[in-house]
Parts: C-alpha cells; structure tokens; sequence
C-alpha cells in the first residue's frame, strides 16, 4: 500500500471518529468516509482513487481531478486528448508539465504548478521528467502525489459531506 493510500485511509479514520463523537448513534460507516475522502481529492469513490494513487490505474483509465485545481480554470493551458501529442508539446515547450485529467492531458505552467498548493522547483519533477503521465508509478509520481494531497484543501474541488 502506498504513502498516498495510508494517508486517505488516515483522514477516512479521523473523519470517522470525529463523527461518531459528535454523534455516537450515528450509521456512518468507514466505507462511507473513505468514499468521502476519495471525493475530496477528486476521485469518483475510493476503488476510483485506490486505483489511481496505489499505482493500479492503465493507459486509458480515468485519472481523476487530482492533478487539477479550481483556481486552474481561469490559466491558460493545453488540452490534449492524446497521450503522445501531449508528450510533444512538453518537448517543444521545455518549462512546461504533463498532467493527467480524467482521460485527458494538460500541458501547464509553473503558474498550474502552484496552484496545485505545490512548488514547480522540487526535484520530483526533475526526476519525472515534469511528465506525470509518463512517470505513472514512480517515485517521483509518489513523492508529488503525497505533496498533492498534503496541498491546501482550498486547491481541491471538495464535494460535500456523506
């Protein structure tokens, strides 16, 4: 399991117990926490983020809103629907990111980058080749991944309460 799994497990947890302290008849239930924080980070349920953050997810698969912000909308950036056209436009724009949307690819700024709650400068990104797409899996991912969920919860589209 990885870090990013235990630390959505860990809020699920907390947000469980809070619940049943301020309402201990209450049939709120694990399951339901973890679909919560699954949401909250931009997954459709947990399995959808279990997929994702614990490395399982294919080519093709739906990638969630993890990699994307509210405050992302109103930046220009470029849509691809295609992996490989993606890729070609980060090579011909060197300062540039590759992220994963839903089934689509975002090609961004540094400007994306921080309003992601994350620092365009941190190493990861090298060692990604500032490719998240490519880096599926890898440490790099790992590591940007835990930083993304460690993000302001202000940089995620939350859903609302179970």
């Amino acid at each position: 399991m990885t870090r990013l799994l235990i630390e959505l497990k860990t809020r699920a947890r907390l947000q469980l117990n809070t619940a049943r302290r301020a309402e201990p008849a209450s049939d709120l239930r694990l399951r339901h926490c973890l679909n919560q924080v699954a949401r909250d980070v931009g997954f459709a349920n947990w399995e959808h983020g279990s997929r994702v953050l614990g490395g399982q997810a294919v080519h093709g698969d739906d990638m969630g809103t993890f990699w994307h912000a509210p405050r992302c909308n109103s930046l220009l950036n470029l849509w691809f629907a295609d992996h490989a056209r993606a890729q070609a436009a980060l090579a011909a724009e060197r300062n540039m990111f590759l992220l994963p949307y839903r089934r689509q690819f975002i090609v961004a700024s540094d400007d994306f980058i921080v309003a992601l709650g994350l620092d365009p400068g941190e190493a990861a990104w090298s060692d990604a080749q500032r490719d998240l797409v490519g880096a599926y899996g890898t440490a790099a991912w790992l590591a940007l991944g835990f930083q993304r969920l460690k993000a302001p919860r202000s940089t995620f589209a939350v859903s609302g309460s179970p």
